[in-house]
């Protein structure tokens, strides 16, 4: 649990943690503020997934009041992070009202502190490459995530030399970040 995030001159006291059963209700009225087109059963299949312990929902909860979260995924999909047993956040989504604030930057360094303590040396994510994921590029560059020098992927699937795919939610390029043991 982390404690103390300060936002410029005001201090907002957030905290990171685990989703836990009572966060029902908080974690669907904010999937529900998120307003995007994902089905229901994908988030019920998570909370399965969280509760066999094959990844986390890492919320984070302001004034009782769930405003992001993401997903640490001790068994990802991606072959490459799948074969040399690389972590990988998922779905990292901050409400709109509480973007900017350096909230999602919070919630990737829990997920590296979880990883580091579990005894993993890389974390790997992936992002979107039309301009609605500008603002995940920008922050994960940041971060010092870097590609993995395997190219463009759709739903965690390398795309071939010549192939064809839609630019939407499932086209992206995995990056990985060494963590510091």
């Amino acid at each position: 649990m982390i404690r103390g995030f300060e936002e410029g001159m005001q201090e907002q006291s957030i905290i990171l943690r685990a989703y836990q059963p009572n966060d029902f209700n908080h974690f669907w009225r904010m999937i529900s503020d998120f307003r995007f087109d994902i089905e229901r059963e994908y988030y019920n299949r998570c909370i399965e997934r969280h509760n066999l312990g094959e990844l986390m929902i890492v919320l984070c909860l302001q004034n009782d009041c769930a405003i992001g979260f993401a997903l640490l995924n001790w068994q990802p999909k991606y072959s490459l992070f799948k074969r040399l047993g690389i972590p990988e956040v998922q779905d990292l989504n901050v409400l709109s009202s509480h973007r900017r604030q350096g909230i999602g930057r919070k919630i990737i360094e829990f997920c590296e502190q979880l990883a580091t303590e579990k005894g993993h040396d890389t974390m790997g994510i992936g992002v979107g490459l039309d301009s609605s994921f500008g603002s995940a590029q920008r922050l994960y560059i940041s971060m010092k995530y870097i590609p993995d020098g395997n190219g463009v992927c759709y739903d965690r699937m390398q795309v071939s030399k010549g192939e064809f795919k839609p630019i939407d939610e499932n086209l992206s390029l995995m990056m990985i970040k060494t963590l510091k043991n």
